[in-house]
């Protein structure tokens, strides 16, 4: 059991972050549909997005280092108990295979914007890489996403406040598009959106958790990790809000943003995406079906691979589409289950 507890605090935040931020993050998507809609309150709710991530992040993972998680399951039924407990994991297990999807869709929208391949190739190259490093276990999949995300966060500050600087879009935000899908004012906003990320992660935090060094790890892990996470999407706040006129309908309105500061500014953002894309592509794999394996499942490899596909079919619903209803759809259940970690994370039922 010793061995397990070797992840640093470091590597916590890394793969937190990395976690988070994919296809609807790092494409400016989610940022300017929960945020920016709302103009300068949005930022506000920016605010209260990098406290809540901090908070319910430690939560998850001081959780699964208590009980030891293996999986979402194990989290959702210490601090939901078993008749909560069944609906919040048939929730989280819906979750992840929608979020998977989106991760497979956001591939193939930018596949296809930057480089004009045909939309399903992107979605397929996509799943493949998934399932190969999902193949290789927890620890191979935890080093591949804490060691892409500096770059990952670099990138999308870089680009951001290099785009400040230059002329920006006439069209204001606040009479540039409705407020859509679920949204109705900017703290409900923030609230649905921590709510809908930290739940779909429960399934790497909570096992994270068990595999810290220790305590005290999970702490600096849960703060650099929320700061950054808060710290980017700031930034891209700042970037799309500078040029929304002509990014506010795109597929992936940052590539668009990064275009206007040179042509390879745009390519090494539109990898940089895909490999925002892959580090939750990656957790959310893993976490569906480690899940699936403790409902009996035994071929692993069956399920890791089955399951991909699946959600490759679904992503043909397209990008925009499920960042606008499925994401708030999402966030609306999860507050339940968040309200449950916050009420027993203390007392775990069950154990």
């Amino acid at each position: 059991m010793a061995q397990k507890h070797k992840v640093s605090a470091l590597r916590i935040a890394g793969t937190y972050i990395g976690t988070i931020v994919g296809a609807g993050f790092a494409s400016g998507q989610e940022v300017l549909q929960f945020f920016v809609f709302f103009g300068n309150a949005g930022l506000s709710g920016l605010v209260v997005v990098t406290a809540l991530f901090i908070l319910i992040g430690y939560m998850i993972m001081d959780l699964g280092r208590h009980i030891q998680a293996q999986s979402h399951l194990d989290i959702v039924r210490a601090s939901s108990g078993k008749l909560l407990g069944t609906f919040s994991d048939l929730l989280i297990s819906f979750f992840l295979f929608g979020t998977l999807s989106a991760m497979f869709a956001g591939s193939s929208a930018l596949m296809s914007q930057q480089f004009g391949l045909h939309p399903l190739l992107g979605g397929f190259l996509m799943a493949g890489l998934t399932i190969l490093t999902v193949l290789s276990g927890f620890n191979g999949i935890v080093n591949a996403i804490s060691l892409v995300v500096p770059f990952l966060l670099l990138a999308a500050l870089g680009i951001s406040i290099v785009s400040l600087s230059m002329a920006p879009d006439k069209t204001p935000v606040k009479n540039a598009a409705p407020n859509i899908g679920f949204l109705r004012n900017w703290l409900w906003s923030a609230i649905l959106y921590t709510s809908y990320n930290t739940v779909t992660s429960y399934g790497i935090l909570g096992p994270l958790g068990a595999r810290a060094k220790d305590r005290k790890a999970i702490v600096t892990g849960a703060v650099l990790g929320g700061l950054g996470l808060g710290l980017g999407a700031c930034a891209l706040f700042l970037a799309l809000r500078h040029h929304f006129a002509a990014s506010a309908f795109l597929e992936v309105p940052m590539l668009h943003i990064a275009g206007k500061v040179s042509p390879f500014a745009q390519i090494l953002y539109g990898i940089v995406l895909l490999a925002e894309i892959y580090t939750t592509a990656v957790g959310n794999l893993y976490s569906f079906s480690a899940r699936l394996a403790q409902s009996g499942c035994s071929d692993s490899r069956f399920v890791i691979i089955t399951s991909a596909l699946c959600a490759f079919l679904f992503s043909l619903l397209g990008f925009s589409n499920l960042v606008k209803y499925f994401y708030p759809a999402v966030g609306y259940a999860g507050i339940i289950i968040l309200t449950s970690l916050v009420l027993n994370r203390k007392n775990p039922k069950g154990y």
